[in-house]
């Protein structure tokens, strides 16, 4: 919104000419995003507390576990907010790349709300039914797939991947690429699901990768860089750097309270939400 405001009135005030340039933006983006999470992150640990949301912890895994039974889970909230508000404070929300991660975000945020909800609070033992989580998870992969397979927008690349370390490899799936997005995304989103639950691990994880794709996400967008690398060239692609950089600035942020030892876990609200945010990202710049 900030940007959408601000950058028009470059004529008058020759300041606002910043908000032409991504670096900034992402910069911008990724401190507020810090701030979001230091400010709203002690509050809403509180709340998680006061209500009783907690961990609950697998019997099939270590004993070591258990002492984590009952740490406040949920703290996904911390993540959507420190990640979402950035977005549409810096970002071009004209942008398709943007809309399209967007969507993923707080699709599956809000799939994982009510898996959590049912789970802790509503003491379901496995919280939302495997089936209905699958089929949103693949349900939102149909939606992406579909919609850059046949959106004009991405004409001449709607259907090719590349190949990492290898120069200029392709391959085009065709109409199979949608339910290969599918199942990328919903994989993706279960993985770092899985992984939540220890002390930094799922947060950190997910803070390296997104610094990765934000680097590729700019260089893909520069005609310049994307040429020099032999990477391909993705009109209006660089605009994921700055959602790249509001959640890694959010991950950091949730990380001081999620680090050794964990006050929070950010729960499937966090987990499905950073899982599909991270594969739709690496869809929307062919590196799946």
């Amino acid at each position: 919104m900030l940007y959408h405001l601000l950058y028009p009135l470059r004529k008058f005030i020759s300041g606002f000419n910043l908000f032409q340039y991504i670096t900034f933006r992402a910069g911008a983006a990724a401190i507020t995003a810090l701030f979001i999470a230091f400010i709203f992150g002690p509050w809403i640990i509180r709340k998680l507390k006061t209500h009783n949301i907690g961990e609950e912890i697998r019997k099939e895994g270590p004993e070591t576990h258990y002492a984590k039974h009952g740490t406040p889970t949920m703290g996904g909230i911390i993540i959507l907010l420190a990640t979402l508000i950035p977005t549409l404070l810096f970002a071009n929300l004209n942008n398709l790349y943007i809309i399209l991660v967007f969507i993923a975000t707080l699709w599956m945020g809000i799939i994982g709300y009510f898996d959590d909800y049912l789970k802790v609070v509503k003491k379901y033992p496995k919280g939302l039914i495997a089936r209905y989580k699958l089929l949103g998870q693949f349900g939102l992969g149909l939606l992406i797939g579909c919609w850059i397979y046949f959106d004009p927008t991405f004409s001449g690349f709607h259907s090719v991947t590349t190949v990492p370390f290898f120069k200029n490899l392709e391959i085009d799936f065709g109409i199979f690429y949608i339910p290969v997005v599918a199942l990328v995304i919903a994989g993706t989103s279960n993985a770092v699901n899985l992984t939540d639950g220890l002390d930094g691990l799922a947060s950190g994880l997910l803070a390296i990768c997104i610094l990765t794709f934000a680097a590729i996400a700019y260089i893909s967008g520069r005609v310049d860089f994307s040429d020099y690398l032999n990477i391909i060239y993705l009109p209006g692609i660089g605009e994921l750097t700055v959602y790249c950089a509001a959640l890694m600035g959010a991950l950091l942020g949730f990380l001081w309270f999620n680090a050794n030892p964990a006050m929070v876990f950010m729960g499937d609200t966090g987990a499905l939400a950073g899982g599909a945010a991270l594969r739709t990202i690496a869809v929307l710049v062919r590196k799946e």
